[in-house]
C-alpha cells in the first residue's frame, strides 16, 4: 500500500500530534538543567519552581499593590479589546464582501482600494492610530480592524466567486432579486466561509493587539510580558505566551464546534469536494 493511502487510527493520531510537543518539552528541561547546573540563578530558562511560583503569584494571588489578580485582569482586558475588534471586523467584512462580491459595480470601486490597503503593514500604521484615536482602547480596537477587515473581505470575495454561477442564474430565472440572491442563495453559503476567515486571522489579530498594549496600556497580556521583560522574567512571559496560545486555540475550538453546528451540511460539502 502506498503511503498516502495508509491512515493513522484515532490512538495513533493523538499519539502522533502529541510528539512534538513532548519534544519541545524535553528539550526545554534538559535546556533549563544545563543552564541551571551552571548558574543556578539563571533566568533565560526557569526550571518548573520557578514557574509554579510565577502561576501562583500572576493568577492566583492578589497583587499588594492593587488587590486585582493580575493574570486574570490582563485576560479580560485583552479579550474584552479582540473581541470587539475581530467583531467589527467581521461585521464589516460580511457587509463589503457581500457587496463587492455580488455588485460589479461595487467592485469595481472597491476591490482595487481593498487590495492596496490590505498590503499596508498594519503595525506600520500603529503610529498615526495612537495620534489620530488616541493611547486608549480605541486606537487597539482599531490596529485589529484595519489589520484583519481587508483580508476578510478580499477572502470573501473570493468565495462569492467560487460560487457555482448555475446557482445565480437560476435565483434570476425564478425571479428573485438581487436582494434575494445576497440573502436567501449567497450569505447562507458565505457564513461559514466567514468563521473560517475569523480562524485564519486570529493569530494576525492577537499579533496586532499584543503590539498595541506593548506600546501604550495599563493592561493586558500584552502590557503585562512587555512590563516583566526588563526584568528578564521568563517565569512570567512564557506561562502568559502559553496562555496566550491556549486562548488562541480555544477560540478557534469555539468557531469550529459554531460552524458544525450552525452549519451542519459544510462540513459534508467540504469533505465532498
Amino acid at each position: 500500500m502506498r503511503l498516502i493511502n495508509k491512515r493513522p487510527d484515532r490512538t495513533s493520531w493523538m499519539l502522533l500530534a502529541a510528539l512534538p510537543f513532548l519534544a519541545v518539552l524535553i528539550a526545554y528541561a534538559l535546556g533549563s538543567a544545563v543552564r541551571l547546573a551552571e548558574n543556578p540563578a539563571d533566568k533565560l530558562l526557569p526550571g518548573l519552581t520557578a514557574f509554579a511560583d510565577a502561576i501562583d503569584r500572576m493568577a492566583f494571588t492578589a497583587d499588594k499593590r492593587t488587590g486585582d489578580v493580575l493574570l486574570w485582569l490582563d485576560t479580560g482586558a485583552s479579550l474584552a479589546r479582540l473581541a470587539v475588534g475581530i467583531a467589527i471586523a467581521a461585521a464589516g467584512g460580511l457587509l463589503v464582501g457581500l457587496s463587492a462580491g455580488l455588485l460589479p459595480y461595487v467592485r469595481a470601486t472597491l476591490s482595487p482600494f481593498v487590495t492596496v490597503v490590505s498590503m499596508v503593514p498594519p503595525l506600520a500604521v500603529l503610529p498615526i492610530l495612537f495620534i489620530m484615536v488616541g493611547l486608549g482602547e480605541a486606537s487597539k480596537i482599531t490596529l485589529i480592524v484595519v489589520g484583519v477587515l481587508p483580508c476578510l473581505i478580499r477572502d470573501l470575495m473570493l468565495k462569492i466567486d467560487d460560487l457555482p454561477r448555475q446557482q445565480l442564474i437560476k435565483a434570476q430565472t425564478l425571479g428573485a432579486n438581487s436582494w434575494t440572491i445576497a440573502i436567501r442563495v449567497v450569505l447562507p453559503q458565505i457564513l461559514p466561509r466567514l468563521i473560517d476567515s475569523i480562524r485564519l486571522n486570529l493569530g494576525p489579530a492577537w499579533l496586532f493587539l499584543i503590539s498595541a498594549e506593548a506600546i501604550a496600556s495599563e493592561s493586558g497580556l500584552g502590557y503585562r510580558i512587555f512590563l516583566v521583560r526588563r526584568y528578564l522574567a521568563m517565569d512570567v512571559i512564557l506561562p502568559y505566551v502559553a496562555w496566550i496560545t491556549l486562548l488562541c486555540f480555544l477560540m478557534d475550538l469555539g468557531l469550529r464546534v459554531l460552524q458544525r453546528r450552525a452549519f451542519p451540511w459544510f462540513e459534508d460539502a467540504r469533505a465532498g469536494a
